[in-house]
């Protein structure tokens, strides 16, 4: 895995979540051990089930550090910030509509579409990328191309 790009909130969410699942696999495994006191494990349902359940922690667990390891923070002191970059929050209309969209600029493990944080990668992204206010982009997106006016950069 190369590395990941993080601002400085979304390696902060990562954190958060792995410090949740270190409690839930403390108390799954308070869970498994009650039930192997309970007898016969072939026909436990409840033990069959705490162990799946721990085994998908376990293996969130593993992406997330793996994740934190190779993260890598985007400073924000380092960026121009009068262009498009990663961490930045923008407003841009589509020029076809006169439709006005809102989004931040993250890195994969932050992108969250339904509420505006979409991926460094994704093919709006890219296109915006670079792109400085008042400037016009046209981009190539799935459902066709699209042209576009930058409003507002803000970091």
């Amino acid at each position: 895995m190369n590395d990941v790009f993080l601002t400085k909130e979304g390696y902060q969410k990562i954190q958060e979540e792995l410090n949740n699942l270190y409690k839930e696999k403390q108390e799954i495994n308070q869970e498994i051990q009650e039930t192997r006191e309970q007898g016969d494990l072939r026909e436990n349902a409840g033990y069959q089930y705490a162990k799946e359940k721990q085994l998908k922690i376990l293996r969130r667990i593993s992406e997330l550090e793996t994740m934190i390891r190779k993260a890598r923070i985007v400073n924000e002191n380092e960026i121009n910030k009068d262009e498009i970059r990663m961490g930045a929050k923008i407003k841009i209309m589509d020029l076809k509509s006169g439709d006005e969209k809102n989004y931040c600029i993250v890195s994969v493990a932050e992108s969250d579409p339904l509420n505006g944080k979409i991926s460094i990668n994704s093919p709006l992204a890219q296109g915006l990328l670079g792109a400085k206010i008042d400037e016009i982009r046209k981009i190539s997106l799935p459902n066709g191309e699209k042209e576009f006016k930058i409003l507002s950069i803000e970091y």
